[in-house]
């Protein structure tokens, strides 16, 4: 594999790792801060986490859009470097207003993720975007879970530990990036920056124009919403259906991402091999309505331990759909694509938490007209199904499939 490669690689696991490594000593940490109680803690944890989603919703297609101009090596080394900076922040932050700086910033460079799917395309042979979009998805997959267990044992070092180790990670990855990481946008494919579509909605709409790009962001939203199903609910779901410890709820977890990496590493390329895209994204949009049903009716601990890596199998809609308008936009606007799914996936990131909590707290609190907290899964499920609805529906014009 060639290191310009194996840097984007590292790239976006160094991204899911170092958001992974400050979730176990944040509650922790603010609690050190501010000195309230944990429920004010997870007040704030709300706060921080929201800050974070609309600043990579705001970003992602400016960031995007600039590496289209200005080139993916230099967007990416600097958002690198700007990423260790903001995990120095947060390491020596004494207040609330440095934290939510730090998650500011942090939104901001989270955005790299797009550039970095940009440089992927840019260096991917015609027809194999979807499968090398899948490599992305498998190391976001193992950041997803290397992140968590080293930032539990980094935190009996003290709540600030976690957070030089990322910076760590970050600084040496850019250098890296600085040594390795050549150039991949040429003056055949740069194209001006405009403000006009450097803003999530100017994005959209530019985006929009092109025949059936529309529907297909739109599928990518769905399912994004009720795949966030799992961050938002899975820790409050386990203790109430199983009653599980927070041991047997990562162990669980890290089981989803460790299948979720083996699928869009390697089994997605046989199953677009033998279904194509837009197939592969009908495969998985159909195994989740299944997944998503059988986790909500689940009683047994051993039997969802067992559903948790399998629901992974369906990890392949992603890639596939990026796969797919990929093709459909071009080399120029491979930046403006990645940064306008970003914005998508932060906007998901926002609503699906509110969503899926509130309804499990509908079905979980005393008085609760039945006690069922397997609802969430059910909103996802019902999503997916208007997403497939919406991808097999007749198309007016013309899409690369």
């Amino acid at each position: 594999m060639r290191l310009p490669v194996v840097f984007i690689l590292l790239t976006v696991m160094i991204n899911a790792m170092g958001v992974g490594l400050i979730i176990p000593v944040m509650p922790d940490l603010i609690r050190e801060v501010t000195g309230g109680d944990l429920a004010n803690a997870a007040l704030w944890g709300g706060v921080l986490a929201t800050v974070f989603a609309v600043m990579q919703f705001l970003f992602g297609p400016v960031v995007g859009n600039l590496s289209d101009r200005f080139g993916r090596r230099p967007v990416l080394l600097v958002s690198l470097f700007a990423m260790a900076a903001d995990y120095v922040i947060m390491a020596v932050a004494g207040t609330m207003w440095l934290l939510l700086l730090g998650r500011v910033i942090g939104g901001i460079t989270a955005a790299t993720q797009a550039t970095a799917t940009a440089y992927m395309a840019d260096i991917s042979e015609p027809g194999k975007k979807a499968q090398n979009f899948g490599l992305v998805g498998a190391a976001f997959g193992l950041g997803f879970v290397i992140g968590p267990l080293m930032g539990g044992l980094l935190g009996e070092w003290g709540t600030r530990a976690p957070f030089w180790a990322a910076a760590a990670l970050a600084g040496a990855n850019a250098a890296l990036g600085y040594v390795v990481l050549g150039e991949t946008v040429t003056d055949a494919i740069r194209r001006p920056f405009e403000w006009r579509r450097a803003n999530p909605l100017g994005a959209f709409r530019s985006l929009r124009q092109l025949p059936g790009l529309g529907r297909l962001f739109t599928v990518f939203f769905l399912y994004q919403v009720a795949f966030f199903v799992y961050p938002a609910i899975w820790a409050y779901f386990g203790q109430a259906r199983f009653g599980w410890n927070a041991g047997m709820i990562g162990l669980s977890l890290g089981l989803f991402g460790v299948m979720m990496a083996v699928v869009q590493g390697g089994l997605i390329r046989l199953i677009l091999a033998r279904l194509g895209p837009r197939g592969t994204v009908i495969y998985g949009l159909v195994f989740d309505i299944f997944a998503f049903g059988a986790l909500a009716f689940v009683t047994s601990g051993t039997v969802a331990l067992i559903l948790t890596p399998l629901a992974a199998l369906g990890a392949v809609i992603t890639p596939a759909l990026q796969g797919l308008m990929s093709e459909v936009v071009g080399d120029r606007r491979q930046g403006e694509l990645q940064g306008a799914l970003t914005s998508v996936g932060a906007v998901a990131m926002i609503v699906a938490p509110m969503l899926m909590t509130s309804v499990f707290a509908q079905f979980t609190r005393g008085g609760a007209p039945v006690d069922f907290p397997g609802a969430p899964f059910l909103v996802s499920l019902g999503l997916i199904v208007i997403a497939l609805i919406l991808f097999l529906a007749p198309r007016r014009g013309a899409v690369a499939a």
